[in-house]
């Protein structure tokens, strides 16, 4: 039995590695799940997908999605004229007929782990929308499965594609800012239940088993995820959180509120997550000995040196294919032209993101600091 299971899982990475010999030809891609409220800005555009939404562009072809309620599907392919023939029941179904290059996930991250062992056993590549999971222990089963089966699992955070950010990065990396000594992060909006997200969408993300927590997952993993690619992969000493329910009637089962000390050797980040801001926000000011860089948006920044009176605000440069969007960068990261390295996206920054995650978790709920690394 084991041979068989073998070798119908050399067959299927078989077939997709002669799907990925075409030259030129569209990336060619599926969804698996439909609850996340994000898959609409990759069908039809936007913030998301900088580049255009799969339906608009000529570089990347959907070929299947798979999701179990079949009435959700069916909303969708009304809502986005698609052709029932993209709906399967099952991602072995959907590999087998429609040979994707990679599959892009969609459902509660409490899935991920199942999705990406399912495509890992079938050689297919994954990219997941943030978090990577919803535990440091899935964290750890994911990048086993992705080793043994030589798959690259990418995260998508809405963040990376920010030219901001990207001239914070190197503003940082030139030495313009002289070593780096704090960042604060801030991410968030007013709730997911008054921004009137999908009821799919809102039933996990109020779910601690379908989401690991409320926003200290929701948006606290967007500034660990940003101050390790800032602090190039290194793991910070320990981290402290603090969690609150300042809306118990709206989110009764998990935190709405939450601030994340992240204290590395010589620098520290505070990381603000919150179901309560006035507004949408998504803010990181990075400080260094010399000066500082706010990303107040996602193409302005604030640059203020240590001799100058007052900050100047600038846009930042327009970013460059494939750094400017999710899909561009999964083609060239699958195409082998560039590495993924410490890179916002990879598996290994985070790993380290999952950690810290985990920690936070922990440390919100014992009131003392966690030390890492975690135990395995």
């Amino acid at each position: 039995m084991k041979l068989i299971l073998v070798m119908l899982t050399f067959l299927a990475v078989t077939a997709n590695a002669a799907v990925d010999a075409t030259p030129g030809s569209p990336m060619r891609v599926a969804i698996v799940g439909l609850v996340h409220g994000h898959v609409g800005g990759f069908l039809k555009g936007g913030a998301l997908t900088p580049a255009g939404g799969i339906l608009n562009r000529a570089d990347v072809q959907l070929v299947g999605i798979v999701e179990p309620d079949r009435k959700l599907f069916d909303s969708y392919a009304q809502r986005y004229h698609l052709s029932a023939s993209l709906y399967f029941r099952s991602i072995r179904e959907m590999v087998s007929q429609a040979h994707p290059r990679a599959v892009l996930v969609f459902t509660a991250p409490s899935e991920h782990r199942r999705v990406i062992e399912e495509c890992a056993a079938l050689g297919v590549h994954v990219m997941v929308e943030k978090p990577l999971t919803i535990s440091y222990k899935d964290a750890l089963a994911i990048q086993d499965a992705a080793q043994r089966s030589h798959i690259h699992v990418l995260v998508d955070f809405e963040t990376s594609w920010y030219a901001s950010n990207t001239a914070a990065f190197h503003l940082l990396k030139e030495g313009a800012l002289g070593p780096i000594v704090k960042t604060v992060i801030r991410d968030g909006h007013a709730g997911p239940k008054l921004i009137g997200v999908e009821p799919e969408f809102l039933s996990f993300l109020t779910d601690p088993k379908q989401n690991g927590a409320g926003a200290l997952f929701d948006f606290g993993c967007y500034g660990p995820n940003l101050m390790t690619w800032l602090m190039d992969g290194e793991t910070p000493l320990s981290v402290t959180a603090v969690t609150k329910q300042l809306q118990p009637s709206l989110y009764p089962q998990v935190d709405d509120e939450a601030e994340i000390i992240l204290n590395y050797t010589n620098a520290i980040a505070l990381v603000q997550a919150s179901w309560n801001w006035p507004f949408s926000l998504k803010q990181m000011d990075v400080y260094g000995r010399t000066g500082y860089t706010k990303a107040i948006d996602s193409e302005r920044i604030e640059v203020r040196k240590a001799n100058q009176p007052e900050g100047q605000t600038i846009n930042a440069e327009n970013l460059t294919t494939p750094y400017d969007d999710p899909l561009h960068y999964m083609a060239a990261v699958l195409n082998g032209d560039i590495q993924e390295g410490n890179s916002l996206s990879s598996l290994k920054t985070n790993m380290t993101v999952s950690e810290i995650l985990d920690a936070a978790r922990l440390s919100a709920a014992t009131g003392k600091a966690v030390s890492l690394p975690l135990r395995k």
